[in-house]
C-alpha cells in the first residue's frame, strides 16, 4: 500500500504498473535527469510514478531488495516503496534506500553528479558522510 507522501504527489502524476513497464520508464526517467540506468536495480516492480511538477518520483516493488554493487564492493537495500525530489543530476530526500558501510545500514539521502566531466556520483547518507563511486560502478 503507497504512503501518504505518495497520495500527496498521485493527482497530476505520471504513473505505470507492472515490472517490465515500470523498469522501463523508471530507466528512461533516469537517463533524462543524466543519473546512470543501474540506480535502480529492482525486480518485481508494481508501480511507478513522477509528478513533474514537483519533481516526485516513487517505486513500489513487491518485496524489499538488496543489491551489490560488484565494481565498487557496495551493498545497497532498497525497501518496498522508494521515494525522491528529482532535478537535472540530483535525487535528494530520498527514502527506501540503504547502504551497508562496515556493520551499520545507513539511509541514503542524496545522489547528485556535481561535474559530469568527473565521471563520478556521490551519495549522501543520513548521518552527513558522503562517498563518490565512478558512474561506471552504476550503469546497467
Amino acid at each position: 500500500m503507497a504512503s501518504q507522501t505518495i497520495e500527496n504527489y498521485r493527482e497530476g502524476a505520471e504513473t505505470y504498473q507492472g515490472n517490465a513497464l515500470c523498469k522501463k520508464k523508471s530507466i528512461q526517467l533516469l537517463e533524462e535527469l543524466g543519473l546512470p540506468k543501474g540506480l535502480f536495480p529492482l525486480e518485481d516492480m508494481e508501480e511507478f510514478g513522477y509528478n513533474h511538477a514537483a519533481g516526485f518520483i516513487w517505486l513500489i516493488q513487491k518485496k524489499k531488495k538488496e543489491h551489490m554493487f560488484k565494481k565498487i564492493k557496495q551493498t545497497v537495500s532498497y525497501a518496498t516503496e522508494v521515494t525522491a525530489f528529482v532535478e537535472q543530476r540530483k535525487m535528494k530526500k530520498i527514502t527506501g534506500v540503504k547502504t551497508k558501510e562496515l556493520l551499520l545500514w545507513l539511509s541514503v539521502v542524496e545522489v547528485y553528479i556535481d561535474d559530469p566531466s568527473s565521471e563520478k556520483i556521490t551519495f549522501k547518507t543520513g548521518t552527513g558522510l558522503s562517498d563518490s563511486f565512478p558512474l561506471s560502478a552504476f550503469e546497467l
